[in-house]
């Protein structure tokens, strides 16, 4: 039966309404089976602390059944409805499907709740293929913005009291306290976690190694400017101003950084690096040792860390056959700035992810006779077909709607949906692929799968490139291209190949990436923890990512990476967690997943 003649004359709205009265009937019942009913055969639960207190996802009604019949006594959902004020249930197509697609909003024995429900017809009538339910605030601990703000009252004493500026800086020096959480890492993740701890009231320093904040942007190469467009890109509270470049240079992002800090009420220490943390499992708190700028060192007793280190942190440096013999200027591209002082010169760079072919690009732009080594097959898109995958956030729809709905996301839709975005850039991008594959470049579109780039992001955080022209000058031969297999060593006047020729260098930039945060957590916490843990980054059994804004392992130890929306998406829901902890009103120990998707889908994840 068709989607038209299911619906018949209901409006959306009518739809979404009549099946959230049958699925709170069924909840108000104690009747997760009857609930279980109301899904289609292929259905998919993501649940944001709302049910579970954890990131989880669940799939196909057996397991949708279990994981209501284990969290309804606790979690009493009820006043299910459309949520009034957002954006209104439409009929979409989402991965490829057309559905009834509305935001939700309930709520339960723990907070406000809101979702996402996406149904589709089957056995004539609308079951739901897609549910996310999200928390939004803990009842009694709301965050302090909107009606919840400060009064400022407490800085109308009078003459001869502290004003706000006195006050500020003694928060910000921690001399008469210690910080309830410990954040490890300035960018983007440090700020966003810290921004939504700081509004649910909760003493918080963050640490960074860089003499500003920002500099982490700031000290990259010259001319970086964001890949992907300002519209997905804000932080949370504090959107950016409406008149800025769709494409936001590092610099700009840098100096926002920094203001976000003094908006935000943010306590950072710039020039402070962790040096060792260790956990005192009978006192529930961290002993973290912090060196800071002048080389002194000071002791910490936070009871929760955030590593905010990014999805990977520590370079990595190949030791190659003969690179130390190499004579020229060697440097990892994160430590890579300006390509000028090479002008005239000959460059290598090792790595075709976006990294290296941006410095390859400087370096040729410079004036450097620059080759290009691929390592490993690359996925290319154009930049304008790079933004598909956000088209939802170029519409007028309110930011908190589309994260919401981008968030609605289980694991098999995420396949589904990049898999079409992925063979559409193809597509579309196939002149500028045919090229590189006629110059010898290894190409690949998001193995084993075809996903595309954001999943390739998302299993292993790299290995794809954005093209700004870099791809172009390969094509045509400007900058020139080789493969690592063919090198047999290095030595002194660059890298010899197999066929006897040499590539003679000046300077060679290892665009070779990162170590995982578990090798991060390996340096400053040890063996233990770190092995304790497990992977950080890519996805688990359950379809999502290991480690990632949620309780791990290791008590008090948290984890906090990703792009910019990463960051404003999901700093609430770990933010919230802490909160949660602190109150007493979960433990510090992680739940058991609800459950893991089917084998099929496990084992992809496994070769992913």
């Amino acid at each position: 039966m068709s989607f038209k003649a299911v619906l018949g004359s209901k409006t959306p709205f009518d739809s979404v309404t009549g099946w959230l009265r049958d699925f709170e009937t069924a909840l108000a019942a104690g009747n997760p089976n009857a609930a279980a009913t109301l899904f289609a055969e292929d259905c998919h639960w993501r649940d944001l602390l709302a049910f579970t207190w954890h990131l989880d996802t669940v799939s196909g009604s057996d397991q949708i059944e279990a994981l209501l019949a284990t969290t309804l006594a606790d979690i009493r959902p009820r006043n299910f409805q459309v949520a009034p004020g957002r954006t209104p249930p439409a009929i979409v197509e989402r991965a490829g499907i057309e559905c009834v697609e509305a935001i939700i909003s309930f709520e339960t024995s723990v907070g406000n709740c809101s979702g996402v429900i996406r149904l589709v017809p089957e056995g004539g009538e609308l079951r739901t293929w897609v549910l996310l339910t999200s928390l939004d605030q803990i009842t009694g601990h709301e965050e302090r913005v909107h009606a919840h703000r400060p009064t400022g009252k407490e800085w109308s004493g009078g003459f001869g009291a502290e004003n706000w500026l006195d006050v500020r800086n003694k928060q910000r020096a921690y001399e008469d306290r210690e910080p309830t959480v410990l954040v490890v890492g300035g960018n983007q993740s440090g700020l966003g976690i810290g921004a939504c701890l700081g509004r649910l009231g909760l003493d918080t320093l963050i640490i960074d190694r860089h003499e500003r904040v920002g500099d982490a942007w700031r000290k990259r190469y010259h001319n970086l400017v964001l890949h992907n467009e300002v519209f997905v890109n804000h932080l949370p509270y504090m959107p950016y101003p409406p008149n800025w470049p769709v494409y936001i240079p590092k610099d700009l992002l840098a100096n926002f950084f920094e203001a976000y800090v003094e908006a935000m009420e943010l306590n950072f220490w710039t020039s402070t690096e962790l040096v060792a943390a260790s956990y005192d499992d009978a006192k529930a708190q961290w002993t973290a040792v912090v060196r800071r700028g002048d080389g002194s060192e000071q002791t910490l007793r936070p009871r929760h860390i955030v590593m905010a280190t990014g999805v990977s942190a520590i370079p990595i440096r190949p030791d190659w056959p003969g690179i130390k013999d190499f004579a020229g200027a060697l440097m990892h591209s994160g430590d890579y700035q300006d390509g000028h002082d090479w002008k005239g010169q000959k460059a290598i760079v090792f790595g075709t992810g976006n990294s290296g072919h941006d410095v390859a690009h400087d370096l040729h732009n410079s004036g450097a006779d620059t080759t290009i080594v691929q390592r490993n097959t690359t996925l290319v898109v154009s930049l304008k077909e790079a933004q598909r995958i956000y088209t939802l956030y170029q519409g007028d729809m309110p930011l908190e709607d589309c994260d919401l709905i981008a968030t609605a996301a289980p694991y098999p839709y995420l396949v589904k949906n990049y898999q079409l975005v992925a063979a559409k850039n193809a597509e579309e991008d196939k002149q500028l692929l045919d090229g590189l594959e006629a110059r010898g470049f290894k190409l690949d579109n998001g193995p084993p799968d075809n996903t595309g780039y954001q999943m390739k992001y998302l299993r292993r955080g790299g290995g794809y490139y954005f093209n700004v022209g870099c791809s172009d000058l390969i094509v045509d031969g400007s900058i020139k291209l080789k493969h690592f297999e063919d090198i047999e060593r290095f030595e002194a006047g660059g890298a010899r190949m197999k066929d006897g020729s040499l590539i003679e260098a000046d300077l060679i930039v290892t665009a070779t990436g990162y170590k995982n945060q578990q090798e991060v957590v390996r340096l400053f916490m040890g063996d233990e923890i770190a092995d304790k843990i497990g992977p950080v980054w890519g996805f688990g059994s359950d379809g999502e990512q290991r480690n990632m804004w949620r309780r791990t392992s290791q008590p008090g130890l948290w984890f906090t990476a990703g792009g910019l929306p990463h960051v404003r998406i999901f700093s609430k829901y770990l933010a919230m967690q802490i909160k949660a902890v602190e109150e007493g009103i979960i433990t510090n120990n992680p739940p058991e997943p609800a459950a893991s998707l089917d084998q099929s889908s496990s084992k992809q994840l496994e070769s992913a």
